[in-house]
């Protein structure tokens, strides 16, 4: 799937320390998929804000690449140089919102990979798209905002679109494309995992609206 695996991710080594560099630049190929959504009022927001993220984690990486090699570095280090104002700033917080948007993303993804569908409408991925938001994002959005995606569920493309979109336009048969996405996720939901579990651990989840 030409999106989706135009640049890999690294594999999740054992101790579940995750290298900075090389997966802001993976991740930095992703956010052209919610182009993919249609949408632009909702998923251009979505987009921009996945990407202003990556640009703040990336600029604190920048400023001292030693220091801040892992992700897990980010947290421990901002949290000894943010004070009682941690997690709530710097790197910190701009990934806590990169993993929920990344969160939506692969959780629609894998619904599509596993078949999840509307048996009287079985082209349209409503059902993919609502699950991913109110696992990813719901509790995190405001009334205003949750109204919003609500609506945008109507106006999705239908699932034949949206393959097509993943592979840049190329005709491919579904069957291909769900298993390129399954190759995706099969690289990408560990690493995602491990920043989710790296923020329970470390206490930095926060759960404010958005």
């Amino acid at each position: 799937m030409a999106l989706l695996l135009e640049h890999e991710f690294k594999p999740l080594p054992a101790d579940k320390q995750i290298e900075t560099l090389p997966f802001l630049e993976a991740v930095a190929h992703l956010p052209p998929f919610f182009d993919c959504l249609g949408t632009p009022i909702v998923y251009s927001p979505v987009k921009a804000d996945l990407t202003g993220n990556i640009k703040k984690i990336r600029a604190v990486y920048d400023s001292n690449p030693a220091k801040f090699k892992t992700l897990q570095n980010i947290l421990e280090v901002e949290r000894e140089m943010h004070g009682s104002a941690w997690p709530k700033t710097g790197a910190t917080l701009a990934l806590m919102w990169l993993k929920r948007g990344l969160k939506f993303m692969l959780v629609l993804l894998q619904s599509i990979s596993d078949g999840e569908r509307d048996e009287e409408h079985p082209n349209l991925i409503r059902v993919n798209a609502m699950k991913a938001y109110e696992i990813a994002l719901k509790k995190y959005h405001g009334w205003m905002l949750q109204k919003l995606f609500m609506g945008s569920v109507y106006a999705l493309p239908y699932k034949s679109d949206l393959l097509k979109a993943l592979e840049k336009g190329k005709e491919v048969k579904e069957e291909e494309s769900v298993e390129k996405i399954h190759q995706f996720l099969s690289r990408v939901t560990p690493i995602l995992d491990a920043i989710y579990e790296m923020y329970t651990k470390m206490n930095a989840e926060l759960s404010y609206k958005a």
